[in-house]
């Protein structure tokens, strides 16, 4: 077999005759129509409609996803600045970088990881609350820190799980203070 060139004329013949596949032609509906979502929100039940509040699973992804973020981030600033401090004075710029980006990616990983336990062990235990009292106010937010910093640091000992509960739900009684302080006396 040898190769044979085709003419221009006959590979234009060839484009003039195939048409462009579409699926929607047969639909006979304008396309636009096809995804038309509602706007308003949709509940399976009518008690659901009225409670403005996440699920527990909503809860669970927020919380741990937001924590782990955060402290991800906060955790790659650390080690870039340790990478940065390590610096000496015959460094090439390639191993500079190369610190950097091996400080930040362990700190980052290591206080994103410790951050997501704490959002998830706070998710939970938010959630039982609501479940559990079937109100959602400033108590369950404030007993979810306490139990959230109890249970971290309960391996360390008694004393160290009394402190940690402390930490978190004054942790968390400002948090949210200062969020209704912020709703109140802030514009947005």
């Amino acid at each position: 077999m040898s190769y044979q060139p085709q003419s221009p004329n006959q590979n234009d013949e060839d484009n003039h005759n195939r048409r462009l596949y579409n699926p929607y032609q047969d639909l006979g509906i304008p396309v636009q129509n096809l995804y038309k979502l509602p706007t308003s929100p949709e509940f399976l039940f009518q008690e659901e409609s009225v409670a403005q509040r996440r699920s527990w699973g909503e809860n669970l992804t927020y919380y741990t996803g937001i924590a782990y973020l955060g402290g991800a981030v906060y955790g790659a600033g650390l080690g870039l600045h340790k990478g940065v401090s390590e610096f000496e004075s015959g460094d090439t710029t390639k191993l500079r970088v190369n610190r950097i980006l091996n400080n930040s990616g362990a700190r980052g990983r290591s206080v994103g990881n410790t951050a997501g336990v704490i959002g998830l062990l706070y998710a939970g235990i938010e959630s039982g609350m609501v479940a559990l009292r079937d109100t959602d106010d400033i108590i369950n937010s404030v007993v979810a820190g306490l139990g959230t910093g109890a249970v971290y640091k309960a391996a360390s000992g008694f004393r160290s799980a009394a402190v940690g509960g402390v930490v978190g739900g004054i942790a968390v009684g400002l948090a949210v203070s200062g969020k209704q302080v912020l709703k109140r006396y802030v514009p947005i």
